[in-house]
């Protein structure tokens, strides 16, 4: 592979993960920080819509870090009682209902760790991926305010209330595409596009075997049902090479990390995987 330069026009987009992707994209992003790598644009889609706004907004990733280490549940996830959602189901047999959980704490919770509000303020130029679910159409996020649309492309059907924007309903763009990497490329004029990819990945009948002894594997199913996609850019490598699809010339490079599986609870466990992400990213691009 060529080296990267500094002279380079280097953009990020950031796949989904769920909670795991939160961690992993973290510590990616610290790594590309410590190597001194400047990034022209960025694109995420769920987990790393949610880290790819909070980098483009400015934020300190250090400050960010923190705050992930700390948070309690209850900043983004506020489901439903049992006794609310037997009524619902059962004795209003689901009419209306579209989540488990309601998005607006979740929602302050992005407000709250953003260095600006709108896309037009950040420092780095930002796109992300909603599944606009009242048009069944994919969106592609650049400006307006940042938290609700952030959230609209992390909210994963049955477990989050899909989130209004304007006149349209929107959720999790995962169910479209596991990461934007058109939203970036020549749009921004890049020599180099980079892709942390850490979506979850089907292995087969012993992998399926595995996610039936984990907590939640109703909600693992689910996932793989959702977000079984093979995007392009993939190989069995751990960094990989490619070239834009749009013929641009822009390189595309791609790091899959092999990172640790990552069961609820997971906020004691995401530390770690944030390092070990980081210190995957440093080896990975330094050799480039």
């Amino acid at each position: 592979m060529k080296n990267l330069s500094y002279k380079d026009r280097l953009g990020v987009v950031l796949s989904s993960g769920g909670a795991r992707g939160v961690y992993a994209h973290t510590g990616f992003l610290q790594a590309l920080n410590q190597l001194n790598l400047n990034i022209s644009a960025i694109a995420g889609c769920s987990a790393g819509a949610l880290v790819g706004g909070i980098f483009a907004s400015g934020t300190n990733m250090q400050q960010w870090s923190t705050a992930i280490a700390d948070v309690h549940s209850r900043s983004y996830w506020t489901p439903d009682s049992w006794v609310q959602f037997f009524w619902k189901m059962i004795i209003k047999k689901g009419r209306g209902y579209t989540g488990l959980s309601s998005t607006q704490a979740a929602i302050n919770f992005i407000q709250s760790q953003l260095n600006v509000k709108t896309f037009e303020d950040c420092t780095i130029p930002f796109h992300c991926l909603a599944m606009n679910i009242s048009r069944g159409t994919k969106t592609l996020f650049s400006q307006g305010e940042l938290a609700p649309r952030i959230m609209a492309s992390a909210a994963i059907p049955i477990l989050y209330q899909p989130v209004k924007i304007e006149k349209d309903y929107f959720s999790d763009g995962a169910t479209i595409e596991l990461a934007p990497t058109d939203a970036v490329c020549c749009k921004h004029n890049l020599d180099v596009l980079i892709v942390h990819h850490v979506a979850t990945h089907l292995g087969g009948n012993n992998s399926l075997d595995n996610v039936l002894t984990q907590p939640w594997s109703l909600l693992n199913i689910l996932y793989r049902q959702l977000y079984n996609d093979n995007p392009w850019y993939l190989s069995d490598k751990a960094v990989s090479e490619t070239y834009c699809q749009c013929n641009c010339g822009a390189r595309v490079i791609v790091l899959q990390p092999k990172l640790a599986d990552f069961t609820w609870p997971f906020e004691k466990k995401g530390i770690a995987l944030q390092k070990a992400s980081l210190e995957n990213g440093i080896n990975a691009l330094s050799t480039l």
